[in-house]
């Protein structure tokens, strides 16, 4: 009997377990659009996000398909992923949440992707540790895009974030002061278990989920490394 009761033990937790570490169909989707926003980025060098800045940046956030709907008032929200430069790869990537703001969409536009360029480990900590107001907790400005990156201004050169949005294909910088970004806990809870702290999956040594690869991938080709190559 007693061994009886210890193998009910033994499977009740590795079900437990397993189940804390269930990837949901929404977050292998996230993972996914995630992905091909980077890649989106890459194909256009003249037009997108300067080779230059991200060969700088330490983390990146990204967040797809920002739905107009979920900007009306008091409403709105979204959800992405984020991963940071460990050494000559990127880390598992936490998963990240946006809320508040009033940024709207352009004009005519249904839906817009948003990317924020971490610019040091700093900034970083500061949204793995809590919550943080963007313009506040953490100084924000709208990224430069393309050619217009040789004319930075001080302001942007010296934020720890540049943000980015992206509508019907055009990436733009975008002013998010106000948003408050910080990580999902639920999805990560799903994703890596209950214990596992947000800092811990992007700057420690968690392996990340099969799902996760594409993102990662588009990471590695598409954002050049501190030392100039790809």
């Amino acid at each position: 009997m007693r061994h009886k009761y210890l193998f009910v033990a033994v499977i009740w937790a590795t079900a437990v377990a397993a189940a804390a570490a269930a990837i949901s169909t929404a977050e292998i989707k996230r993972l996914d659009s995630a992905a091909a926003v980077v890649r989106a980025m890459r194909e256009q060098p003249d037009n997108g996000i300067p080779e230059k800045l991200w060969s700088r940046t330490a983390c990146v956030v990204v967040l797809p398909d920002l739905k107009k709907a979920a900007f009306g008032i008091g409403g709105e929200y979204g959800r992405g992923v984020m991963s940071c430069r460990n050494g000559d790869h990127w880390s598992a990537p936490v998963f990240m949440q946006l809320a508040k703001g009033s940024w709207g969409l352009q004009i005519g536009a249904a839906e817009m992707d948003l990317v924020l360029l971490v610019m040091n480990r700093e900034g970083a900590d500061k949204m793995l540790n809590n919550k943080v107001s963007l313009g506040a907790d953490a100084s924000i400005a709208a990224g430069p895009v393309g050619r217009a990156a040789a004319a930075a201004t001080d302001a942007q050169l010296s934020a720890q974030i540049l943000s980015y949005s992206r509508t019907r294909g055009v990436f733009a910088g975008i002013d998010l002061s106000g948003g408050i970004l910080g990580a999902d806990k639920d999805a990560n809870t799903d994703v890596f278990g209950p214990n596992v702290e947000a800092q811990t999956i992007v700057l420690g040594d968690v392996k990340a989920p099969r799902e996760a690869e594409p993102f990662l991938r588009e990471l590695t080709t598409g954002v050049v490394g501190t030392s100039g190559q790809r």
